[in-house]
């Protein structure tokens, strides 16, 4: 025997309703069809909200259904009367903006120290050491911050494993990240990450001072700054506009590298910046079948360089396939156990040790 609307609707008036009333009694049937032992039906709650709670109640519905003599397979979907109302937007924070005035040098709210790590050119792993000497720093008890600083090129979000867009409760403040016990920020978390930025320097200038300024750092006792590569824009208006401790400067040992590592080195100096110290990255290469040694980008050269001009050489670091495959996979090598992580364990005990973080 074929079912019929009536005997259907019969048995659909015995699914009772949690706050009282039955389907068929509320009116909440719409869209019956009946074809060759297939039934199909929709259940119209009066909200988004009250659908939600009624999934067991549409299970139900189609059991009972389903017991009916002739009826094949059921099929219920559950509507609501409108559309669900829309989440509250969080406030809108704009990022990229002329700078404001201000007169001179400024401290950042609840910042003790300030280091910014820069270099002459790409390339030669500067964002890797700045990642990796904040998560060290952090393993040794410091409340460290990273800022990075590279408008055009970010790269930290990877590096630390961080994808999540900053909030601001206020449309002012930005309440940074955290990662690998590391407070961070980036302005590669505030935009599309396949989107080039394309702004003059007066944007660049803005957003720095922006990230510097708005966010909600919280106490640190450092805030390491990963920097662009280069002497532009973002590095005078660190230099100008926050009080620094000082800066390192990171090479590799090749003499075309050393060459703009002196053009940063002179910056900085021209700024009144004080070079905390320099560290030769990519200075070895130990074949990991054999052993072998070898000095593919030169070796020595930034330490000579530190001796000539009289600041601390504070690492050779290797090349290091782990160290490349940490930073993508945004775990750094430094907050694990390993020669490369002791390495770094070693600049921050310096560094700690010289009151310089």
């Amino acid at each position: 025997m074929a079912a019929t609307r009536d005997t259907i609707m019969t048995a659909l008036a015995r699914i009772a309703l949690p706050e009282g009333g039955d389907l068929v009694g509320r009116d909440m049937i719409r869209a019956l069809t009946i074809d060759a032992g297939k039934v199909s039906f929709v259940i119209e709650a009066e909200s988004p909200a009250a659908a939600a709670r009624l999934d067991g109640l549409r299970r139900a519905a189609e059991q009972v259904v389903l017991a009916l003599p002739g009826v094949d397979s059921v099929t219920a979907v559950l509507t609501a009367h409108g559309p669900a109302p829309k989440p509250a937007e969080p406030p809108q924070l704009k990022i990229g903006r002329h700078p404001t005035p201000q007169v001179g040098p400024a401290k950042v709210s609840g910042v003790d120290r300030i280091l910014a790590i820069g270099s002459g050119k790409g390339g030669v792993g500067k964002s890797t050491v700045s990642s990796n000497l904040a998560v060290a720093l952090a393993r040794q008890g410091r409340r460290v911050g990273l800022l990075d600083a590279d408008i055009y090129g970010p790269s930290q979000p990877r590096m630390m494993g961080v994808n999540k867009r900053p909030g601001s409760p206020d449309g002012k403040t930005i309440i940074p990240l955290q990662a690998h016990g590391v407070t961070m920020m980036s302005i590669g978390l505030m935009m599309d990450p396949d989107k080039a930025v394309v702004w003059r320097g007066p944007m660049l200038m803005g957003a720095l001072q922006q990230m510097l300024g708005q966010v909600a750092w919280g106490e640190l006792d450092v805030l390491l700054v990963d920097l662009p590569p280069g002497t532009g824009d973002v590095q005078l208006t660190l230099c100008q506009r926050a009080e620094l401790t000082g800066a390192i400067v990171v090479s590799t040992p090749q003499d075309v590298a050393l060459l703009d590592a002196r053009k940063a080195l002179d910056m900085f100096n021209t700024l009144n910046t004080p070079v905390l110290g320099l560290i030769e990255n990519m200075s070895t290469y130990i074949c990991p079948n054999c052993g072998h040694e070898a000095h593919i980008f030169g070796h020595g050269g930034v330490a000579a360089e530190a001796d000539k001009i009289g600041v601390p050489f504070l690492a050779a670091l290797p090349i290091d396939l782990d160290t490349r495959l940490a930073g993508d996979a945004g775990t750094p090598i430094a907050a694990g156990s390993s020669p490369m992580a002791e390495a770094y364990a070693a600049i921050a005990r310096r560094l700690v040790a010289g009151g310089m973080a």
